[in-house]
């Protein structure tokens, strides 16, 4: 029998959102089934109830059972949806694009006249997708002074969903630049399905660096130690810090490797903080990319924040009075 996660992936392969009636009934069965198996479980509770609760306990669970039949129901127009609008956008995405890069040109605006030098040679919106990225918090925090200049090559920002394995995956195309041969670099998350997602791992595009231009890496001199012989400094090469290490995610070892808790919590931090990353510009960047271009995405943010907290605290203090 078909889990949830199961029938939903059958479900999305090659685009069909629309659940058949072979995979209504499996997803029904299936969330009937894993309420079923959580009676089973607790057979010794059910067992010592009179006969009136259990009769009123069955009756809870055919309600439950109608209300699992909706949630199915739920799950498929709202993949349904998610599809319809995801292909409404697609045509602002590439007006977008056109803007941003230079292929068109808006209304309003016409060559010549007493445009500058300045004025002719700039095309499209520059440095775009960096600024964007910059003014969220999170990537902020993974850009880098000297990655700035690459980033400033960046043409597009896009997303997909992927179905075998299920997950997502982000493109982001540059320009010819002096640092890096590829045009594309890929980031490509596997996700396990189920009552909630789960990473189970992301894959990388591997960077081709030209010759001394690597920005995840740094050459560092240090000083011979005292004493010794050889007194000529010593070149090293470190990795540092760069937004670009995002597209070396970290791994995760294999089943039959042992590791100890403490790489285990390290590892497991790490993959949170890239999945951060990932949704980020997923959910955010490339939806709302002028709104964080212009920083007011920031602002809408940042309210959204001090909104929640201030609930937060307003049922924190509800709780406090209560307990006085």
């Amino acid at each position: 029998m078909a889990d949830v996660g199961q029938v939903l992936e059958l479900a999305a392969i090659d685009g069909k959102t629309v659940l058949t009636p072979e995979q209504k009934a499996a997803l029904v069965t299936s969330l009937k089934n894993k309420l079923e198996g959580l009676v089973a479980q607790h057979t010794d509770m059910l067992e010592n109830l009179t006969p009136k609760v259990r009769k009123r306990v069955d009756v809870l669970r055919d309600i439950q059972t109608k209300h699992d039949e909706l949630e199915a129901k739920l799950i498929e127009e709202r993949a349904a949806l998610e599809t319809k609008y995801q292909k409404l956008y697609e045509p602002l995405y590439s007006k977008r694009y056109d803007i941003v890069t230079g292929v068109a040109e808006v209304d309003g605006i016409t060559k010549g006249g007493d445009e500058t030098l300045v004025d002719q040679k700039e095309k499209g919106v520059p440095d775009f997708w960096l600024n964007a990225m910059k003014n969220n918090e999170v990537l902020a925090e993974e850009i880098r002074k000297r990655d700035e200049e690459a980033l400033k090559y960046l043409r597009n920002i896009k997303w997909c969903k992927t179905d075998n394995p299920q997950g997502f995956k982000i493109e982001f195309s540059f320009d010819t630049n002096p640092f890096f041969k590829n045009s594309v670099l890929i980031k490509t998350y596997h996700m396990i399905d189920g009552d909630e997602p789960i990473l189970e791992k992301a894959i990388g595009t591997e960077i081709e660096w030209y010759p001394g231009k690597c920005l995840t890496q740094k050459v560092v001199e240090k000083k011979p130690k005292k004493g010794s012989k050889d007194t000529k400094p010593i070149i090293k090469t470190e990795d540092c810090e760069s937004f670009f290490n995002f597209f070396s995610p970290p791994q995760v070892p294999d089943n039959d490797e042992e590791i100890d808790e403490d790489t285990a919590e390290q590892l497991q931090e790490q993959m949170e903080q890239d999945y951060d990353i990932g949704s980020t510009i997923r959910d955010k960047i490339i939806p709302h990319a002028v709104s964080w271009f212009t920083g007011e995405a920031q602002d809408e943010d940042y309210d959204s924040t001090i909104l929640e907290d201030d609930l937060n605290s307003s049922d924190d203090d509800e709780d406090d009075e209560e307990d006085e």
